[in-house]
């Protein structure tokens, strides 16, 4: 059993309502998304695992058990090439849950007309293999978002 918690402060929200149909259609993978606090933040590790994708906008860490979890930060912010993003560990890095993956502001992103929904995405599960979903509600980086079995 892999618990996925939060990479951000913000609310909860569903992923049917993202604003990008291959999130909200779960065509990804199911999960929740998060509607981050609008200033500086760092994204951070939703598991323990390894990073084995990572982008200035998106990561992927996949866990002991095979569990990879797509963080997307905002949607179609590819479009910005990485501006106001910043690294903070590398692909292939051994990383702990809570620890900083990539910072970036929120607020820009919007000011950019971007979305800075934060697609949190169980990479090839079924929506049977989730529990205890939270889609709505105030969290904080950290807390449980999902148990993926």
């Amino acid at each position: 059993m892999t618990t996925v918690t939060s990479p951000l402060a913000g609310r909860a929200i569903g992923l049917d309502s993202v604003p990008d149909p291959v999130f909200s259609g779960a065509m990804v993978g199911p999960g929740v998304a998060i509607d981050p606090v609008r200033e500086p933040a760092t994204a951070v590790s939703p598991v323990d695992g390894v990073v084995v994708s990572l982008h200035p906008h998106a990561f992927v860490v996949v866990d002991e058990s095979g569990h990879g979890v797509l963080t997307h930060l905002g949607i179609d912010t590819v479009q910005l090439n990485g501006d106001g993003f910043e690294l903070l560990v590398g692909k292939g890095d051994t990383v702990t849950r809570g620890q900083g993956v990539v910072r970036w502001d929120p607020a820009a992103v919007e000011a950019s007309g971007k979305s800075p929904v934060c697609p949190v995405v169980a990479l090839d599960a079924t929506a049977e293999a989730l529990s205890e979903l939270r889609d709505d509600g105030e969290v904080k980086a950290g807390d449980s978002l999902f148990l993926w079995k």
